[in-house]
Parts: C-alpha cells; sequence; structure tokens
C-alpha cells in the first residue's frame, strides 16, 4: 500500500510545518516533525515560489535528518481562493433490462460518470466525497455494494483547485528536489485529524481560522456538506491595530498578542498605558484603544462564520461545533464566538487513534496548544491512510485464493451478461 512512511507539509500563509510517520505493516509506529515561519502565500495563492522552495528544502532536509528516512515524495495541502467547491450527479442504468445486483465495477462507473459532468477544463479534480448513493427510486444509500437494482445514481461533491494554481504547487515541491504525491484540502485534513470516531456522528461543524482565510465545514455523519472559504482571518486583527495606531505591521502584531483581549470593555486595563517607539520617541497610548479595536474586527470575523454555518444548519441540528487556528487562541476570542453562535464551542484537538500514541512521545513539543502547528500536516497523513482502505470492500473477505477468483469470475460474469 504505502512505502515505509508518510510525509505530509502544512503550507500556511505564515509557517510551514511538516511530519513524517513511520509505517510498519501500514500502521504509523513513529512521528517526526519540523516547522519554519514562511511568507510566501497570498489567500492560498503561491505568490513567492523562490522562497517557498527554499523553504521547502530547509524544512524537509530537517525532518530527513531527525528522522534518518530518506524523504523523496510529499503530501501537500491546498485551501484558499483558488478551491471550488460543487455537487454533480449521474444516473447509469445496469446491464440488464431486469436489473442486477450492484457491483463494485458499477459503483466506479457511476461515480466517473458524475466526474465528467462535473469536470471543467480549467480545474483540477482534488478528491471527491460520495454524499449518498440511489439505487432505484430508494436514496441516501450508503452502500450500495450487493443491492439488485436496475439503476444506480450517485450525488457526488466534487472539491477542485485552479489548475494554475495546483500545477504551481508541483512546480515549487519538484523544484525543490521531492515528488508531490497529492494534494488534499486544508479543511478536510483538519477535520480528519479532530473529528474521532465519536465525533463523526450527527452534524459537526468545523471552523478555522487562519492568517488571511477561514474555512468553513459542515459534515453530517462523517461527510461534508457545506465547504465554504472566507477571506478573513487573524491578520485583519492585526492589519487593523496597524492602521488605527499607525504603526508597522510587526509591531502591530506584538501589541495584538500582548495586549488585544478581546471583549473587555471596562475596567483597569483600559487606562493601562502602552508605550509605542517612535524613532528615539515613546508615544503612550492607552490599553482601551487596542482592546477596541481588535474586539470590533473579532466581531466582524464572528460575524461571517456565524452566517455561513447558519445559513445551511440551524444551532439545534449542531452536535459539535469545533474551533481551529491560532487566532481562537487570542484573549477573549472563542468566548466571542461562542456567544454569537449561541452554543458552546470546542477547541479542535487531535483524538485520531493512530496518532495520540505517538505523541507520547513528544509530550513538549504538543504540550499546551503547540499541537495546533501541527494539526493539518497530521491530518494529511491520517487523510492519505484512510483513502488507501477500501471504500467498499468485497462482499466476501475470504482469506482463500479460490474463494476470491471465484466471486471475481462472478463479478465479471454479473458485469458483462
Amino acid at each position: 500500500m504505502f512505502k515505509n512512511y508518510i510525509c505530509a507539509l502544512d503550507i500556511g500563509e505564515s509557517k510551514i510545518a511538516a511530519a513524517v510517520v513511520e509505517l510498519r505493516r501500514n500502521v504509523p509506529v513513529s512521528l517526526f516533525f519540523e516547522s519554519q515561519s514562511l511568507k510566501a502565500l497570498d489567500k492560498g495563492t503561491v505568490v513567492e515560489s523562490i522562497e517557498l522552495i527554499r523553504s521547502v528544502e530547509r524544512v524537509l532536509e530537517s525532518l530527513k535528518s531527525k528522522s534518518g528516512i530518506n524523504i523523496k515524495g510529499v503530501y501537500a495541502n491546498i485551501s484558499g481562493q483558488d478551491i471550488i467547491v460543487r455537487h454533480s450527479h449521474a444516473l447509469v442504468p445496469l446491464w440488464d433490462r431486469r436489473g442486477k445486483v450492484v457491483t463494485g465495477i458499477d459503483i466506479q462507473n457511476v461515480n466517473e460518470q458524475a466526474l465528467i459532468l462535473g469536470a471543467n477544463l480549467d480545474e483540477e479534480i482534488l478528491t471527491y466525497l460520495p454524499n449518498e448513493y440511489s439505487v432505484d427510486l430508494e436514496k441516501q444509500v450508503v452502500n450500495p455494494l450487493g443491492l439488485f437494482s436496475h439503476r444506480l445514481g450517485v450525488d457526488l461533491t466534487m472539491i477542485c483547485g485552479k489548475a494554475a494554481s495546483v500545477r504551481s504547487f508541483y512546480h515549487v515541491i519538484n523544484r525543490a528536489g521531492y515528488d508531490l504525491k497529492g494534494l488534499v484540502f486544508s479543511g478536510l485534513a483538519t477535520a480528519e485529524i479532530i473529528l474521532g470516531r465519536e465525533n463523526k456522528e450527527g452534524v459537526n461543524v468545523l471552523c478555522d481560522v487562519g492568517g488571511d482565510i477561514t474555512e468553513i465545514l459542515i459534515l453530517k455523519n462523517g461527510i461534508p456538506k457545506h465547504i465554504e472559504i472566507i477571506s478573513t482571518g487573524g491578520e485583519d486583527i492585526t492589519g487593523s491595530l496597524q492602521e488605527e495606531l499607525k504603526i508597522p505591521y510587526e509591531l502591530a502584531e506584538e501589541i495584538r498578542k500582548s495586549y488585544g483581549t478581546i471583549g473587555n470593555g471596562g475596567g483597569a486595563l483600559r487606562d493601562k498605558e502602552i508605550l509605542l517607539k517612535e524613532g528615539d520617541m515613546y508615544k503612550p497610548i492607552k490599553q482601551g484603544v487596542v482592546i477596541d479595536t481588535v474586539t470590533a474586527q473579532a466581531q466582524a470575523i464572528c460575524s461571517r462564520m456565524k452566517e455561513s454555518v447558519y445559513k445551511n444548519v440551524t444551532g439545534d441540528e449542531i452536535n459539535n461545533l469545533f474551533a481551529a487556528g491560532r487566532t481562537m487562541l487570542q484573549d477573549g476570542f472563542i468566548e466571542m464566538f461562542e456567544g454569537a453562535m449561541g452554543i458552546p464551542v470546542r477547541l479542535g484537538r487531535i483524538t485520531h487513534p493512530q496518532i495520540v500514541p505517538l505523541l507520547n512521545h513528544n509530550p513538549l513539543a504538543f504540550s499546551g496548544h503547540k499541537y495546533l502547528t501541527y494539526l493539518t500536516s497530521l491530518g494529511i497523513i491520517c487523510w492519505v491512510i484512510r483513502q488507501h482502505i477500501p471504500q467498499f470492500p468485497a462482499a466476501s473477505s475470504s482469506r482463500n485464493p479460490i474463494s476470491k477468483v471465484i466471486n471475481k469470475v462472478y463479478e465479471l460474469y454479473q458485469e458483462y451478461f
């Protein structure tokens, strides 16, 4: 199935984080990781290819040194304004007008038909997710394998990327000296690592606030029903401070992290003075100005997330609302988001059963909220593992080779006779 490792790159707005797991019999047994600061993307699009190539080289060389693994191929994430999400439907008649038992080949054929109908020449299909199948008039079938039917239909969610953006990522990784084995939408990777088995049932919502984009995913029983990418994020909070105080962006970022309490309308903090250096002089400002500025921008971000979620699902329908991204760690942000939504908000954590045991070997590296740095890269690894598990296993699980041959001949007979 795999070689002896899976390596994943999370290329974000402000950092690049890499993780590699060593595999034995397709099971992760050890984990290594590395991250560096980076500014080569703008809303998910590559804008500094040379710097990105160098960063990929540095982080993967460091990872190879740490792990002792000769990394040659990697998976990476993609997100932002160049992601397109659409639905596609297909209905195909089965071979015999009297009907037949649905086989794996039938499922593959109807999926391919839906992909053809939904394809666009300017886009690359990154992945597709069957929402449901229909067998004759019976809809909402999760697995039609082995059912008797005259017609087979499917409703697919297709996640695509603009072809130029996708090729840019392949070009960058190849120029760095590695083979890009696949691109994974960041939101799906993050959901994969956060949603454990106990959280797959019902309606779950993930809001991942990045630097300059926010990903909204609404999943029902583990299947994405709505995906939206909003052009806002934590950098907008810093930008509002930069504009209000007329200071450099880097200084505004420092002040946001140190003094940017959200939602504190009064109290002694408002009158506290902050000294800003201007040349050889220091200019005092009230912390209340910082509080008001970051609170107003945080309210705007929360309002946009609320609008995106509640136009697709009601609060009563949501089983769990998860939040991710370092912006959520800003003092008071989660509380404000929770107040806006009117339901509890949980900070996303690593719950995947194959990854959690590996974290115990690196307790300091993942303590507190440090794990957020590697949430997406670890999610990519989990996503890749799951995609290599057959979605529709053979009807018979017999290990007898003669039985397997008989089952295959029967399936071919069903298909052509």
